[in-house]
């Protein structure tokens, strides 16, 4: 191909993703439709994005899709009655292009494998949602909630909860959220409201309330009502204490952005979300790390059966230690954080069994902490109930984290030059560096990188949903 075609070749599709944009955005905000290209989310994908992502449909078919064949597929979702569900156009094009040539009986086409979800009730109330506490995850968490706003959200951020409330508390806030030295800017405008104590971002109106204790808000005054409240303190852990929010009028429900101590349920989104009943008040996302290793240790599991096994993770530091040497109740952790690896303990091995109880008593672990600000990586080793080998587990893992019902929570790579900032901003609960699997006979080790603050954000928001009902249905099944 010559350098004009090549520059031709980019030019259309870069128009066609810029041509697809106000249709995914009009599909979201008026019926509810979430694209997607083999679960790649196309919500507010830039042009870039939006190429890359059909770029990676190679890794599942063998083959490109290209945005003028997928394009046809966006238009025709256009201009039916869809709503509330989430549409692969990628697999549908894909599909469709096996046995067509012509783009003549697309709708029709469409009509047929999106039945289920053409005049679909939309019954289902938005729910109201509260952040209490507004550090690290629960700013990720807010934008990851503003991202969806629209008339058809169901899922509705309406307050923030702090403590304190010194004279400028409120704008320095708003810079926070505007502003992320690892995510990056906001995807939007952010605005302060001084006079009723509200930041407004991309039109989502945020009340921002002032208080020490879980259970000194009155959340009516705020007309906010039956809500979820978030709690990201990580302050209270059992019961009582998590409880004390449901004393507030207005809250109904509660999850807990960390593991919980006593019977509450820990969810790990994508293993045991089906553990949620209705009657469920209390829960717990668990931890990043959890997160990270628990859909991996179950694909694993389900396939060879896992005697054993240790998990080491080198973390991130975290807001809990010191940037230089001070005095912390924690060993070690007092000594500075930006130039020390730091040796510490993790639950996160234990805490597995919570969510895969087959795994109970097989697994231990420890923690390091490195002089990153985020991204982490487990390193999980196992001794098997049969035997592997490392192309035979990486292929098993690649199809896993393709079509398997784990692949939100699961990625993988086969690059050699892939390292941890590459991962900022993944969405996955963790990704399989297939180029470090090491695996002999009943003995395999695994290196799995996890966005310890977005990918876990992603996991919670999936179990918010999973607490309020707000399940959506995905086509093709």
């Amino acid at each position: 191909m010559s350098a004009d075609k090549h520059l031709q070749s980019w030019q259309e599709r870069f128009e066609m993703a810029e041509a697809m944009q106000p249709l995914l955005g009009k599909l979201y905000r008026n019926q509810g439709v979430e694209v997607v290209v083999y679960g790649k989310p196309l919500l507010n994908a830039s042009t870039i994005e939006i190429i890359k992502a059909h770029r990676l449909v190679r890794r599942h078919v063998g083959e490109k899709l290209r945005l003028r064949e997928s394009f046809p597929f966006v238009q025709a979702l256009s201009k039916l009655a869809v709503k509330q569900c989430k549409v692969d156009i990628g697999k549908l094009a894909v599909n469709y292009w096996r046995d067509h040539t012509d783009v003549s009986e697309i709708e029709n086409y469409m009509a047929k494998e999106l039945a289920d979800a053409i005049d679909h009730a939309d019954d289902v109330a938005p729910r109201d949602v509260v952040l209490y506490g507004f550090g690290r995850i629960g700013r990720l968490l807010a934008r990851l909630l503003i991202e969806r706003t629209g008339r058809s959200n169901k899922l509705r951020l309406r307050a923030i909860v702090l403590r304190g409330g010194k004279k400028g508390d409120l704008e320095k806030r708003a810079s926070l959220l505007r502003r992320d030295s690892v995510h990056g800017p906001f995807n939007g405008s952010v605005e302060v409201d001084e006079e009723n104590n509200a930041i407004i971002a991309n039109g989502t109106y945020i009340q921002v309330i002032y208080a020490n204790s879980p259970d000194e808000v009155d959340y009516t005054k705020y007309d906010i009502s039956d809500a979820l409240v978030v709690d990201n303190t990580g302050i209270w852990k059992d019961e009582a204490g998590l409880g004390l929010h449901l004393k507030s009028p207005g809250a109904s429900k509660v999850l807990l952005t960390a593991p919980a101590k006593g019977s509450i349920k820990n969810i790990v989104y994508g293993v045991n979300e089906g553990d949620i009943t209705p009657e469920d008040i209390i829960v717990s996302a668990a931890s990043c790390t959890t997160n990270a290793i628990t859909p991996v240790l179950k694909a694993v599991n389900d396939k060879y059966g896992i005697e054993n096994g240790h998990v080491e993770t080198i973390h991130s530091y975290t807001n809990d230690q010191n940037l230089i040497d001070n005095y912390h109740t924690a060993d070690r952790r007092g000594r500075s954080a930006p130039l020390n690896m730091v040796i510490t303990e993790t639950g996160a091995a234990k805490a597995v069994a919570k969510a895969l109880p087959v795994l109970a008593g097989k697994l231990t672990g420890n923690a390091i902490r490195v002089p990153t600000p985020n991204v982490s990586m487990a390193i999980i080793s196992m001794n098997l109930n049969a035997e592997t080998s490392k192309d035979e587990l990486n292929e098993y893992l690649k199809d896993t984290a393709l079509q398997s019902p784990l692949q939100n929570q699961i990625d993988y790579t086969d690059s050699t030059e892939i390292v941890s900032s590459d991962l900022v901003g993944s969405r996955y609960a963790g990704v399989i560096d297939s180029q470090a699997t090491i695996a002999e006979g009943k003995r395999a080790i695994l290196y799995v990188w996890y966005d310890n603050e977005f990918g876990y954000s992603c996991q919670v928001v999936g179990v918010m949903q999973t607490m309020l009902g707000l399940t959506t249905l995905s086509l093709p099944a």
